[in-house]
């Protein structure tokens, strides 16, 4: 099955998807939509950029909505989780894209995190009394408590990025909030979906008393794309003098679009005022939400060239045309390397990781490689171009 109407699918979002110019599904969306359009949970892992987002809206909002909008005051009809603001309004900016005129009455969307305003969210939960509801675990966890959400209606479920929100900092309120779920349920099992770049079987398991028996897991190769679509680099760098490092090696690549993390030792605001000589911003945890907006707004559209970015404020980050991505640590374990790498080399393009570290960190990334099956290129600064150990 090479196109969306072979999949099933109906004619309003394969035209919608036109609009896109999306014509063929990606791998990860010709195995996922069938299973959730018959009704089976399913848990999928797949490279950042592959299109997970549609894969679990398209059926779900075919199943849900194609009788028309659920009765008003009901309830959510699909409940989509996820961890951060910034992927939360993505997926949100989504929905709405393909269920506008959906109906000539379309199903509403509302976006419930804990950046925006209570208030008014319980405004607009009154008065819009949305069809599905997109948010954070914690958000969502403080409006049924407080009585203004409601889930006896609820049909669907979605963990977005599964494997945070059931990561230490996140687990309590998301299995809190799936316990509250299930209690305010009854009548037939809801049909679930979990994604992440990254969604193990470790990950999956607190999840899955909650998607029924019904399941099918899913996974594509993650290192084919990380071995054939990435190039992988080290430059060695005493801690020190790690920003110099960076900055030295960001005026050699001159990147089209480069998405630095800032790591575990570093602040992603200081390292950004040190970088004058390129367009730059910052991403982190506790931004104003309208400078948030402003960065990954310049980052998207070009005029910003480098965002620098901890890991939590990047998850679930969807940037076309990233050329590099460079970490100024070396994770501890092999799923953090790959949520980092596959945020470039996306949509069949080409691109570099470079993990910048002391004799510590490369010994690490020494026994990532091994295990990712990569290869990784050590390389060297010198006189303002990259080279490789050796060379004259």
């Amino acid at each position: 099955m090479e196109n969306f109407t072979a999949l099933g699918l109906a004619p309003f979002f394969v035209t919608r998807l036109g609009e896109r110019n999306i014509h063929k599904p990606t791998d990860i969306q010709l195995r996922v939509i069938p299973e959730l359009l018959e009704g089976r949970s399913a848990a999928f892992c797949s490279a950042t950029g592959t299109g997970k987002t549609f894969a679990y809206l398209l059926p779900l909002f075919q199943r849900l909505f194609s009788g028309g909008s659920p009765a008003a005051g009901a309830g959510p009809a699909l409940l989509i989780l996820a961890p951060t603001y910034e992927l939360c309004s993505q997926i949100r900016t989504e929905a709405e894209f393909l269920l506008r005129d959906f109906t000539p009455d379309p199903p509403a969307v509302s976006l419930l995190t804990g950046a925006g305003s209570l208030k008014r969210q319980i405004e607009a939960l009154k008065k819009d009394r949305p069809a599905v509801v997109v948010g954070n675990p914690g958000r969502i966890l403080l409006l049924a408590g407080m009585g203004k959400l409601r889930f006896g209606a609820l049909r669907s479920l979605v963990f977005d990025e599964g494997d945070r929100l059931v990561a230490e900092d996140l687990r309590g309120e998301t299995l809190e909030l799936l316990g509250l779920i299930t209690g305010a349920r009854k009548g037939p099992g809801l049909v679930c979906a979990a994604c992440s770049a990254t969604l193990s079987a470790k990950n999956r398991e607190p999840l899955l008393p909650f998607m029924g028996k019904d399941i099918s897991v899913i996974e594509t190769p993650e290192q084919e794309i990380l071995r054939e679509r990435i190039q992988h680099w080290a430059i060695w760098s005493e801690g020190r003098r790690k920003i110099e490092t960076l900055r030295s090696l960001l005026a050699a690549v001159k990147p089209k679009k480069a998405l630095v993390f800032s790591g575990r030792s570093w602040d992603a605001a200081k390292i950004t005022s040190r970088l004058t000589h390129l367009p730059a911003a910052a991403l982190y945890g506790g931004m104003e939400k309208n400078r948030r907006r402003d960065a990954i707004g310049g980052f998207r559209s070009g005029k910003i060239t480098v965002l620098v970015s901890s890991d939590l404020a990047a998850r679930g980050l969807d940037i076309p045309e990233i050329s590099h991505v460079i970490a100024l640590d070396v994770p501890q374990d092999a799923g953090a390397y790959t949520h980092r790498a596959g945020r470039t080399g996306r949509a069949g393009k080409r691109g570099i990781m470079v993990s910048i570290g002391d004799e510590a960190e490369m010994r690490r990334l020494a026994l990532l490689e091994k295990r990712l099956g990569l290869t990784v290129y050590p390389k060297e600064l010198y006189q303002g171009r990259i080279t490789t150990p050796g060379e004259e």
